[in-house]
């Protein structure tokens, strides 16, 4: 197999932390948007209880992120549960693990290329 459980891994954690921009940036959108409830995608939970299982390519291959209603948030007047300032940290924060993840995932490609005497 050409790719191994650690590339599959970082794949798996740019599509989660894909997933988790999406959430996030509609939260920043709707923050003005009464009774809005924030929403996120908890996909390193995923990801950790993939890599738990016994054949750990085979449930990252399954494993889903999808977006979850979080209501651990203060509430706002307006029945919104969005921090402006909170949701800007978590999109910053998230955009730097994916871009890690992908530089990370590029390497390693490059290495099996050079291997491979490819590129």
């Amino acid at each position: 197999m050409l790719y191994d459980t650690t590339q599959l891994a970082l794949e798996r954690t740019i599509q989660g932390a894909s997933a988790r921009n999406e959430a996030l940036a509609a939260n920043l959108a709707n923050a003005n948007t009464p009774g809005y409830q924030r929403m996120d995608v908890d996909f390193h939970s995923a990801l950790a209880q993939a890599m738990g299982q016994g054949k750990p390519a085979a449930a990252l291959r399954t494993a889903s992120f999808s977006a979850q209603a979080d209501a651990s948030g203060a509430t706002r007047a307006d029945g919104s549960s969005i921090d402006i300032d909170s949701e800007s940290a978590k999109l910053a924060a998230n955009g730097l693990e994916h871009q890690t993840a992908v530089q990370i995932a590029g390497a390693r490609l490059d290495i099996v290329r050079s291997a491979m005497g490819v590129g």
